[in-house]
């Protein structure tokens, strides 16, 4: 074998950092934008745009796209029904390896801060896992591809609320992070399996940053007066005390 397929020069100068995700985004020798993540054993290279690998099955940007044709060309010659079109386990496997792809490409948006990036390839594989659970022949097919639902919910609200947090608007980071949780608490009892909920690693993830969130959060300028006032009845201060409560009088919205 040839040595120009050796790839230990690029390995040797990028190190692989266990528990971390290490990515870069470079314009190949084709022109195209591309994106690669290191793993322990080498490193994964994806097109930034369109399908990752730069495939175009049966001439289609990517499988998904290509059955969702084929599904509009069997409502043609239905009469605008859709019944009985199904995906079968080939194409269900199919779907499943496209959207890994996907994954592995917002994993490295994220990375990269491009928090856009990360809304885009989640917002794809979420219309994959809607189009799979109506038209896949079984249950069973259509939660090859559902299982995946809450770590691509988790990941979309992580970008979501870490782009508020670059901009200090922590009062929408929060209500992002509760949007997600609330996703995720429907898609368990949507789909039979509200026992999950509890022990979700992903609902455990996000609640947790919450309270991180929550905690660090800057404290209002109304916040902070009454802070200090629980401090000062805690303490006995009452004259200082006395003077917080004229100073919180202003926040109190005025009588009718």
């Amino acid at each position: 074998m040839s040595s120009r397929y050796d790839i230990s020069h690029l390995l040797r100068d990028w190190d692989y950092l266990p528990g971390q995700v290490v990515a870069r985004r470079f314009k190949g020798r084709d022109g195209v934008e591309k994106l690669q993540l290191r793993v322990d054993l080498g490193l994964l290279q994806m097109n930034a745009q369109g399908r990752p690998d730069g495939k175009r099955p049966l001439g289609h940007e990517s499988w998904f796209e290509a059955y969702r044709h084929q599904m509009e060309q069997w409502k043609e010659s239905h009469s605008g029904s859709d019944d009985d079109f199904t995906l079968g386990a080939a194409e269900c496997g199919r779907l499943q390896q496209e959207s890994i792809q996907y994954h592995h490409r917002y994993i490295c948006w994220f990375q990269l801060g491009d928090y856009d990036g990360v809304e885009r390839d989640c917002d794809r594989n979420s219309q994959v896992y809607q189009f799979t659970a109506n038209y896949a022949a079984t249950e069973e097919l259509a939660w090859s591809l559902l299982q995946f639902v809450p770590q691509m919910l988790m990941m979309r609200t992580r970008a979501r609320g870490t782009a508020y947090l670059k901009k200090n608007q922590w009062h929408l980071a929060l209500e992002a992070i509760r949007e997600g949780l609330e996703e995720l608490e429907a898609f368990f009892r949507d789909n039979g399996r509200e026992e999950i909920i509890e022990s979700s690693g992903e609902i455990a993830s996000l609640r947790g940053w919450m309270e991180d969130v929550r905690q660090k959060r800057p404290l209002s300028e109304r916040e902070t007066l009454e802070r200090q006032l629980g401090e000062a009845i805690d303490s006995e201060d009452y004259e200082k005390a006395a003077r917080l409560r004229d100073q919180l009088k202003r926040f109190q919205a005025p009588g009718p």
